[in-house]
């Protein structure tokens, strides 16, 4: 773990970097602010559910650019071959660039808990709605960190591989829609891969640990395909 944490910070300097980073986070904390802006200050409503529905779709766009150059900008590079031949694993590789992603989430979700903050200056806020509502931002954020991960080791044209995350995700952010308009049985079987079904309870208030266990085992499936496909380009 001790070469994953190197690769990590290597990672997280990059982000500093980057000047698709700071779009990102502009982009993110503009249009989440100003959807802020306009729902609460204009209703005065305690409700947090709506505004994390707000951000967590912003998602879509922003995550795509935080991640497209993960392992496509290695590729792209030729770096990919220092990499692969480096002490570190691919195991270790791909977590320490997942790990930065994800520490980049983390921020992505402490930025915002600036409005419920403002909130609460105005009423008391539901705190367990507050809390596993912000639970269900950073996992569904981390599940889509993962997607973007894979997507990057797909291509090494960054823009290729953001417009396949986005497809990725799009898709995925569908699944809930399709499951509702399909049979009964298939809507069942469908809403359980779903990623924002599998935020309703949360955003309830509701704890419910096999949602917890299904975002864990989707990213655990996204690392290891990216894993898998780095490891097939080292043979290559």
């Amino acid at each position: 773990m001790r070469r994953a944490w190197a690769i990590c910070r290597k990672e997280l300097q990059l982000y500093f970097f980057a000047p698709t980073s700071y779009i990102a986070f502009a982009v993110y904390f503009l249009i989440s602010g100003f959807f802020f802006g306009l729902y609460f200050l204009g209703s005065l409503s305690m409700d947090v559910v709506p505004l994390v529905g707000t951000i967590t779709f912003i998602y879509l766009f922003i995550i795509p650019l935080l991640t497209m150059r993960l392992i496509s900008d290695e590729l792209r590079q030729g770096t990919d071959e220092l990499l692969l031949t480096s002490p570190a694993s691919i195991t270790e590789i791909i977590v320490g660039k997942y790990l930065a992603a994800l520490i980049v989430q983390g921020a992505l979700v402490i930025g915002t808990l600036i409005y419920p903050l403002i909130m609460s200056a105005f009423g008391t806020l539901n705190q367990p709605i507050l809390w596993l509502s912000y639970l269900s931002m950073f996992l569904l954020g981390a599940a889509l960190m993962a997607v973007g991960l894979f997507a990057s080791a797909l291509s090494a044209n960054q823009m290729v591989a953001g417009i396949v995350a986005f497809s990725l995700m799009i898709l995925l952010w569908m699944i809930q829609y399709m499951g509702g308009s399909s049979a009964t049985s298939g809507k069942d079987w469908l809403t359980q891969f779903s990623v924002i079904g599998r935020t309703v309870n949360l955003q309830k208030g509701v704890f419910d640990i096999t949602d917890i266990l299904f975002f864990i085992s989707f990213i655990l499936v996204f690392i290891l395909l990216s894993i898998q496909l780095l490891d097939r380009k080292r043979w290559r």
